[in-house]
């Protein structure tokens, strides 16, 4: 049997070597991926972001359009803005009609329509959130919305049972 050199066998030991860490490195992966709370997880952002979606639709197209219909707001939400600075092209008689035409000529707006839009999203996806852990913890009897209560001692809030346990 022929002899291999030494820098022939010491590559094929840093072979093999490297082999095994990408094995167990992918093994590693695998083991942590497949748990089960962390498709849970993972699942359970996928799905909060399309209930998102879909809270956030259901305010900016139909909630806003109504409270639009309001005589003092005459327009879309989402079109009501405030002129800081004036663009080079502005025009006294006309102004600026949509907050895009100001944005677009370098005026610097403060668009608060577009605010208030994000803040009734924000308030309307909290909202559904909580009624929904309500929902669920009225259909299950288990509570996942647990109550807190202010310790004595280092004013935190701390679980209710706690405070019992604590006696405080």
């Amino acid at each position: 049997m022929p002899q291999l050199d030494d820098n022939t066998e010491t590559l094929i030991r840093v072979g093999h070597d490297a082999q095994d860490h990408v094995r167990r490195a992918w093994d590693g992966f695998i083991n942590f991926a497949a748990r089960d709370n962390v498709l849970e997880v993972a699942l359970g952002l996928i799905i909060a972001q399309a209930f998102t979606k879909v809270v956030t639709s259901f305010v900016s197209d139909i909630i806003l359009p109504i409270i639009s219909l309001l005589p003092f707001i005459n327009r879309n939400m989402d079109q009501k803005f405030a002129v800081l600075m004036k663009g080079p092209h502005f025009d006294k008689e006309v102004g600026y009609n949509t907050l895009e035409q100001a944005r677009d000529d370098g005026a610097l707006v403060l668009a608060y329509g577009v605010f208030l839009e994000t803040i009734i999203s924000f308030f309307g996806v909290s909202l559904t959130l909580y009624a929904g852990a309500q929902l669920y913890m009225m259909v299950s009897h288990r509570r996942i919305i647990k109550p807190t209560v202010r310790c004595r001692y280092c004013r935190m809030f701390i679980s209710e049972q706690l405070a019992r346990w604590k006696g405080g």
